[in-house]
């Protein structure tokens, strides 16, 4: 990806000053639901090589190379309780899916098949992804909160390719490669919170892991910040802006693959707690 470094050091900034999404938005809540829609730029690349050759298969830019949208509206589903004593538990989960056909301007490999210049090819890279997070604000008093999180990030990732290509011979016949997976990730993150003034909470929070686990070596990167206002005593509204970078490498039986995307772009919210 390309903005890795930058994203790093905003999404520690962002960590140092504000409130999680996946916490409650007024720190008087018990319960909370949230839902957001993101208006988000997207970069999307990935190789899948043959498992005996990892070293074969295409860098494809998704975008640059297979006609896909770099922007989409991302919906977004938010729910957590406070447990007591600190520890609160959240619940996340968003989909990300997009289909293209183009005409290539380069041979691109994929697995086995080489599909070539000027061949037409319809595309689809879909990913649903589900968190679950642990959280205990070391850190409270009246007006504010601060703490760690542990948590579970799972991706299920779809990729398709069809068209007219060559699979080990000289013969150009209609090719189609399918692959889906699950990726599940630990994670670790900051998140704090200050009530602004009374119903106005400013509040942001930090993800992130790098490690292999199984069949999968992953890298993530999630940092968000946002404003939200409780105009009513258990409904409210807000905007944000969310930073996510995330790869993932992954070895099965046929295939070996590298899958990463980034995401960056501002929301709308509207929240309901009690």
């Amino acid at each position: 990806m390309k903005t890795y470094g930058t994203g790093l050091a905003a999404g520690a900034a962002l960590a140092l000053g504000w409130a999680p999404a996946a916490h409650a938005q007024s720190l008087h809540d018990r319960y909370w639901l949230q839902v957001s829609g993101y208006s988000a730029s997207v970069d999307t690349d990935v190789r899948i090589a043959p498992i005996l050759d990892e070293e074969a298969g295409s860098e494809l830019d998704l975008e640059t190379d297979l006609g896909f949208d770099d922007s989409e509206f991302l919906p977004a589903f938010f729910a957590g309780a406070r447990l007591g004593s600190g520890f609160s538990i959240g619940a996340e989960y968003y989909s990300l899916g997009r289909d293209a056909t183009a005409t290539l301007a380069r041979d691109i490999i994929v697995e086995d098949v080489t599909y070539p210049t000027t061949a037409s090819i319809t595309s689809e890279f879909n990913t649903d992804i589900y968190r679950l997070t642990v959280g205990w604000a070391f850190w409270r008093g009246e007006n504010f909160e601060v703490g760690a999180a542990i948590g579970l990030h799972a991706t299920d990732i779809e990729i398709a390719l069809e068209g007219e290509g060559n699979a080990g011979g000289p013969t150009r016949s209609f090719q189609q490669r399918r692959e889906e997976f699950l990726a599940p990730m630990p994670t670790i993150g900051l998140f704090a919170s200050y009530e602004v003034m009374p119903r106005l909470t400013l509040g942001g929070r930090l993800d992130f892991l790098s490690l292999g686990i199984d069949d999968y070596d992953g890298r993530l990167i999630n940092a968000q910040a946002q404003l939200a206002y409780r105009f009513m005593k258990n409904i409210g509204a807000g905007v944000m802006y969310r930073y996510v970078d995330y790869r993932v490498d992954v070895e099965k039986e046929r295939y070996a693959g590298r899958f990463e995307y980034e995401f960056s772009g501002p929301a709308f919210f509207v929240e309901v707690g009690f």
